[in-house]
């Protein structure tokens, strides 16, 4: 399923003429060189159009061209209309991309709507920028589905959120067990993917269970590879209801990717996928950086990553020495492998599958029960108590839109540990903070096969104030980081107090490469 996408979603009108009609319109990308399909629907009965044609031309310009511009060229010559009819014109090839079409009626009346298919030929950013590469706007299609019944896969790339479940793809039910449906994505331009988000809006009771993401080089548009080629960058993993989940990619280290394929368990509908990174390759005439070859030779298999993934030849067990690591925004099904995400929902519907809501208060609240344990495994002997503690803390050097060096972690090995920000209550009482916080940086880490960090699984999110997170027992972490201005954090833990229980610390190697959390701008 190569399907092409209308022009004019980002599309506007720009200007109008008489007496000959015509209607000059901005595409939010260049339509590319490749054969187009024309759509005029004519929803009048009585004062249609009787005729019509179709002009273009391409301008960077910052104003808009006018209706007498000498660059226009015809792209479909003048043709008749009929009333209340869709009419479907097929133009030859192009041999360059445009930004604005002309629609002209001859010599007056109606038209209702408007609609150029074709491919995009995007304006890209420089190599050393992160952007979306599934996206419409960055030439980004879905080129193969194993099934649209309620939706159309293209829909996945498009702009926005979207209005409802019906911009979205949605595949039919299934009762088979083992059921799954698939979607695969052609991204704008082969490159380095750094993290995805899956977007469930509007999918409430019929979004998936989970999801699993992969991703191959192929030179042709719906890829001929075998299994083997596809890697698995999101392993399954869980999906909530109606939010946008963000996740880090799995084993993709300097691999170029052309295709993503997202697997949905066992059907249902999600409305968006971005896949964020980097290009590997510039366009004729720009400059370049020193990037691997894009060739499906050059292409790691998974079998062929397991064979080094803990080479014990690196020092203190760490991984990955040096890696950026990009900090997504903290969403429950993100942070699973970690702990526990503390928070309220827009609607009960949103919440995570399994979580019981009630309403409260004398109906002036929703709660939602048991979002996180508290969990503690320590010797019976050592008199351990679970206590609320506050920590008054403040920013360090990491900064919104830099890199930052993470050079310790520490654990807590018989207790998990929750923490939530506390408001700045300026003007009512004392001792409070002058100014609330935004966010906070949350860095986290599995435990490795040498009993240290595990840097290969290092993942960054960016929690928001309204976000309480619980690190489960044992799970490494860097203490609180602040961002932008302090923040008074409540902490609920099991503790003994100055006991080799309660929390280890190590210090990273230098020596090896520090890796470098990329802080994003908000």
């Amino acid at each position: 399923m190569d399907q092409k996408v209308p022009f004019l979603v980002a599309g506007r009108v720009v200007d109008t003429i008489q007496p000959m009609t015509g209607v000059s319109s901005g595409s939010g990308s260049r339509d590319s060189s490749s054969a187009l399909t024309l759509t005029l629907l004519t929803s009048m009965a009585c004062n249609e159009a009787p005729q019509s044609s179709v002009q273009a031309l391409f301008s960077t310009d910052a104003a808009d061209p006018t209706p007498e511009d000498e660059r226009w060229v015809e792209l479909l010559p003048k043709v008749n209309l009929g009333p209340s009819s869709r009419h479907l014109f097929t133009i030859p090839q192009t041999d360059k991309a445009y930004s604005h079409v002309k629609l002209n009626m001859y010599p007056d009346g109606g038209i209702a709507r408007f609609r150029v298919y074709g491919l995009v030929s995007p304006i890209f950013p420089p190599l050393t920028e992160t952007f979306d590469l599934a996206s419409v706007y960055s030439g980004g299609r879905t080129v193969l589905v194993s099934d649209q019944h309620f939706g159309v896969g293209s829909n996945l790339v498009l702009p926005g959120r979207g209005k409802d479940m019906r911009d979205g793809w949605e595949t039919r039910r299934s009762r088979t067990a083992g059921h799954k449906d698939w979607a695969i994505i052609k991204l704008g331009a082969p490159g380095y993917l750094e993290a995805l988000e899956i977007d469930t809006a509007n999918f409430m009771g019929n979004y998936p269970e989970s999801v699993e993401v992969h991703a191959a080089f192929c030179s042709t548009d719906i890829p001929d590879v075998g299994e083997e080629t596809w890697v698995q960058i999101l392993k399954r993993t869980k999906l909530g209801p109606h939010r946008r989940h963000h996740f880090h990619v799995e084993n993709a280290d300097d691999l170029v990717f052309s295709h993503i394929r997202v697997t949905i368990h066992p059907d249902g509908g999600i409305k968006r996928v971005r896949a964020y990174g980097r290009r590997a390759q510039a366009e004729e005439g720009e400059t370049t950086i020193d990037l691997e070859s894009s060739t499906e030779e050059a292409i790691e298999t998974p079998t062929d990553r397991q064979s080094h993934a803990h080479d014990d030849s690196i020092p203190n067990g760490v991984h990955v020495g040096g890696k950026l690591i990009p900090a997504l925004p903290l969403t429950p099904e993100g942070f699973a492998p970690f702990g526990h995400v503390v928070q309220a929902y827009d609607t009960p519907e949103a919440a995570p599958r399994g979580v019981k809501v009630t309403g409260a208060n004398q109906g002036s609240a929703i709660k939602y029960h048991a979002l996180a344990p508290v969990k503690a495994s320590y010797p019976s002997d050592v008199e351990a108590k679970t206590a609320l503690s506050v920590y008054r803390a403040k920013p360090i050097d990491a900064r919104v839109g830099e890199l930052f060096d993470v050079k310790l972690l520490e654990r807590h090995p018989c207790t998990n540990q929750a923490f939530f920000a506390l408001g700045a209550g300026t003007g009512v009482g004392e001792y409070c903070l002058e100014k609330q916080g935004r966010a906070y940086l949350v860095i986290t880490a599995l435990n490795g096969h040498d009993d240290r960090p595990d840097l290969s699984s290092l993942r960054a999110f960016v929690a928001s104030v309204s976000q309480g997170v619980v690190y489960d027992t044992g799970i490494w972490h860097h203490p609180l980081i602040c961002l932008e201005t302090s923040i008074d954090f409540a902490c609920v833990e099991t503790q003994i107090g100055g006991h080799p229980l309660d929390c280890e610390i190590v210090e990273l190697d230098a020596s090896v490469g520090l890796p470098r959390v990329q802080i994003p701008k908000f």
